[in-house]
């Protein structure tokens, strides 16, 4: 299937060209970058019948013959991976587009370009690739671009710094962090798809599916949950799930546009996604090896994507920077659809924590998308990233404002808005699960959302105007709202949300019919997983949840920051137990610090102690003490055998030499014929001696 190749290679060859054309004409290259995702878009457009049919292509060519485990590169095109693939690139192209004039003017757009396109191109080689190892290729492009992204503006100029002092990094510091965080991750999936193809011979995916005869090796080694729980650190990484979730605040240190390709497009999404992909192997082994072998694997997904939702909504509570807000938001959503995934495993549909998973990704993507270029464009008219320093822009950009408020609407589940369709899926099949603690928190979660929006949309356009935009209107800045070609890639992801909600349970719909085909063993998992005795329907669970959720949320932070009839600092400042909360959340629970004091400061300290105490001390003691030694043997050879030995020698033989000079010139008498006579007889004793050896006399 030729559209499937040309999806993921045009972007690549995109990025390639970018330099080239940066030679002809700027525009060229700028203009040439935006085509080149949009004709992938294109492409990936074609690719959807296979989703609404059903259906499944394969199609792979032969890469690495090596006898008994070849190694192929293809394409996989099933409706997982064509809903993935429209998901990146459509949101994807309106980025690019929107980047034409959010860049505009900036240094280094051939690297900014190239980064982006690359970036689009190795997501979508992920998604698409028929096997691990092809699959891992674009999981590590994706990884490098955001590492080159993330830092986009090296230079670490103080105005692109994130983060509140003293906890402030720049960005070249912060694109090192994602690239370190995440490869530590990667080093324990890299190890699980290693062991698997050790064990099954193979890398690709729908023979993995199905033959199950490696699972059950694996099993009988003991080592199948080990190895699931491995490639599970993948996803943890790459998708910024607790614990190796601190990276993505910092993120927030490059351009707008990379943050939105980041969080609604891309890389978070990768992990999400090989969670799904797991799922669907998994769920085809089950009838072989039952569910109990993999029950530890869906329990773990769940309860690190349902603490981590948790645990992010709750520091976006008291967030200072907008783009940190939405930054704290896709760490918590991500671990809404970690938390569906790992659920559709534990429930007894596992088709519908698939498609509440894979639904809830599709929706926060455009909503996400929405938010975040939204923000840029406060940013950019702005001139600062701090919410506190923004107040009355709804008079000034409305276009952005109600933009803005419908996506965090979405965001916050709700009705009619597609968030809360994909939202109110998630806590259905939480509910399914029978696990009660799960099914609350992601209740308690939810109605955070709800307030940290009202306190972001209420603080950054309805609060009086900031002193800072006074003064700048002083300076002349007017405020304004920004270009179309700016806000008409958020408008139409916002109106997009809007109209897919109006039909929500519609969209839910084509989500849940197009998924079960890819998992033939739904109808086996009743035999294994005994649904729970509930008195109320999952459904009905699930709705009276999500509007407790919207009042539990949506009345303290109407009155807060909507109504403002109460100071939320003077608050905080009368009370000690909620400044003792507001501390721990500020400081990101700790964990942040923690991690710098572990990984950062303390290897540091050691570092400094080894070089006192073993390369100063012990090393250098070592060489000095050499130096000494040898210093001193050299003193006492020159003073026992130089001086004594050969001097003495030397001097012995020149006295020897002198003595012999003394003693010849006692022969001579001053006499010219005495001393002829002397020169006489010995040359005639030479003459002598001569014949002699000669042998004639």
């Amino acid at each position: 299937m030729i559209e499937a190749w040309l999806c993921w290679l045009t972007p690549i060859f995109g990025a390639l060209l970018t330099p080239i054309l940066a030679k002809i004409d700027h525009k060229v290259r700028d203009y040439g970058a935006v085509v080149f995702s949009l004709i992938a878009a294109i492409f990936a457009s074609r690719l959807l019948p296979v989703a609404i049919e059903g259906i499944t292509i394969w199609e792979r060519y032969s890469w690495m013959p090596i006898p008994g485990a070849p190694i192929f590169v293809g394409v996989l095109v099933d409706p997982l991976s064509v809903i993935m693939a429209n998901v990146v690139s459509w949101i994807s192209f309106l980025i690019m587009l929107y980047s034409l004039e959010y860049m505009h003017g900036e240094p280094g757009l051939t690297r900014y370009w190239f980064l982006m396109n690359f970036f689009i191109g190795n997501m979508l080689l992920l998604v698409l690739s028929d096997n691990l190892l092809q699959m891992f290729f674009g999981w590590e492009g994706v990884g490098l671009c955001s590492y080159g992204l993330i830092g986009f503006w090296y230079r670490d100029e103080k105005k692109y710094w994130v983060g509140t002092y003293p906890d402030e990094y720049p960005p070249s510091h912060a694109g090192m962090k994602a690239f370190i965080t995440t490869r530590m991750g990667d080093v324990g999936m890299l190890v699980a798809m290693l062991a698997i193809y050790s064990y099954s011979g193979t890398f690709s995916i729908p023979e993995l599916q199905s033959n199950p005869v490696w699972a059950l090796t694996l099993l009988e080694s003991g080592l199948l949950t080990p190895i699931l729980l491995l490639m599970l650190l993948g996803p943890i990484g790459k998708s910024a799930q607790f614990p190796l979730h601190e990276w993505l605040p910092e993120a927030m240190a490059g351009p707008t546009s990379v943050s939105a390709l980041i969080h609604a497009a891309t890389m978070v999404k990768a992990g999400v996604y090989l969670i799904a992909r797991m799922a669907i192997i998994v769920a085809s082994l089950i009838p072989v090896i039952g569910f109990e072998e993999f029950h530890t694997f869906f329990l773990a997904v769940a309860w690190i994507g349902g603490f981590t939702a948790f645990l992010a909504a709750t520091q976006a509570v008291v967030a200072r920077e907008l783009k940190k807000v939405l930054a704290y938001s896709t760490i918590s959503q991500i671990g809404y659809m970690m938390l569906a995934l790992g659920a559709a495993g534990l429930a007894a549909d596992i088709v519908e924590g698939l498609s509440a998973g894979i639904f809830h990704l599709v929706s926060h993507a455009i909503f996400k998308a929405s938010l975040f270029l939204a923000s840029g464009a406060v940013l950019h008219v702005c001139e600062t990233k701090y919410m506190d320093e923004m107040g009355g822009l709804r008079k000034y950009m409305p276009v952005t404002f109600i933009s803005m408020f419908i996506a965090a609407l979405s965001l916050s589940g709700v009705p009619p808005l597609l968030g809360f369709w994909s939202k109110e899926a998630v806590l259905k099949v939480c509910f399914k699960t029978g696990d009660l603690a799960l099914f609350m928190l992601s209740a308690v979660t939810a109605a955070i959302t709800f307030f940290y929006s009202l306190r972001m949309i209420s603080i950054t356009f309805l609060y009086p105007k900031s002193k800072h935009l006074e003064e700048l209107e002083v300076e002349g800045l007017h405020l304004h709202e920004v270009s179309p070609i700016m806000w008409v890639p958020y408008g139409l992801l916002a109106v997009s949300t809007l109209i897919l909600g109006i039909f929500g349970w519609l969209v839910e719909g084509f989500f849940h019919e197009s998924l079960s085909h890819l998992v033939a063993v739904v109808h086996h998992l009743e035999a294994v997983v005994e649904p729970h005795e509930a008195t109320i329907t999952p459904s009905i669970a699930s709705m009276l949840a999500s509007i407790a959720a919207l009042i539990v949320g949506g009345l303290p932070g109407y009155w807060l920051y909507v109504a403002r009839r109460a100071d939320p600092r003077l608050i905080v400042e009368g009370s000690s137990i909620l400044k003792t909360i507001w501390s721990f959340l500020w400081n990101r629970w700790y964990i942040n610090k923690v991690y710098y004091i572990l990984f950062v400061d303390l290897p540091i300290v050691l570092a400094r102690i080894m070089n006192r105490w073993i390369e100063v001390g012990f090393f250098n003691g070592i060489q000095y003490g050499l130096s000494w030694f040898t210093f001193r043997l050299a003193i006492l050879t020159n003073r026992l055998v130089e001086v004594s030995f050969f001097n003495g020698i030397q001097y012995g033989v020149a006295e020897l030499i002198a003595r012999l000079c003394r003693a010849s010139r006692l022969l001579q008498t001053g006499s010219l014929n005495i001393n002829m006579y002397q020169v006489s007889i010995i040359l005639v004793l030479i003459l002598i001696m001569l014949l002699i050896f000669m042998g004639v006399w």
